[in-house]
């Protein structure tokens, strides 16, 4: 290998790379001078409403109080602004938005696997286990393997399939059902 594949570098040429931790992207929410409306509807820092009044003095109020004006419904009409900690108030809401994430909860789909030499009691298993998936909340892909001499059998491998989807209770089919190689599959979830 010929040094001309590699670059050397100086100490003080390495960049070094910190990996900050990812905010919760959220609203933009105005505070202080950024607000813009010639008239605000404010709440103190407990919650009560004040009073409609002019943008300047709502600002002078907050000031007064050693707190900050931050717009909590730009949407009303005047949009309603809160007396309170702006640092205080932005944390509040990444709590929440963490909290969203956190009880949001993704649609998985599941497997359940079948093949031509399955027994009845196997079957019964794979079907609780497919309903309890359901239960759950989740999607179930129903799918047998073919392999070697199995291939020649697709019309049984299709027809066991067929059958244990119309022994599921209260379903619909999501994904059709299709052949990819040695492989039939389909995709089911609760109605």
């Amino acid at each position: 290998m010929g040094a001309g594949r590699y670059k050397f570098i100086n100490s003080d040429q390495m960049r070094i790379s910190r990996r900050k931790p990812k905010k919760i992207a959220g609203p933009i929410v105005r505070y202080n001078e950024w607000i813009r409306t010639p008239q605000v509807r404010v709440l103190d820092e407990t919650g009560q409403h004040l009073d409609v009044m002019d943008t300047p003095k709502a600002l002078a109020l907050a000031r007064e109080k050693g707190l900050d004006l931050v717009e909590i419904n730009p949407g009303a009409q005047p949009p309603v602004v809160k007396i309170i900690a702006y640092g205080q108030f932005k944390y509040q809401k990444e709590k929440e938005m963490r909290k969203q994430k956190a009880h949001a909860k993704a649609v998985e789909v599941k497997g359940v696997r079948l093949s031509l030499r399955i027994g009845k009691h196997d079957l019964d298993v794979r079907k609780e286990r497919a309903q309890s998936f359901m239960a759950d909340g989740n999607r179930v892909r129903i799918e047998i393997i073919l392999r070697g001499r199995e291939q020649q059998h697709a019309d049984l491998a299709r027809k066991i399939l067929e059958d244990f989807v119309s022994s599921l209770p209260d379903i619909r089919i999501d994904q059709p059902l299709e052949r990819q190689g040695g492989v039939l599959s389909m995709v089911v979830a609760k109605k």
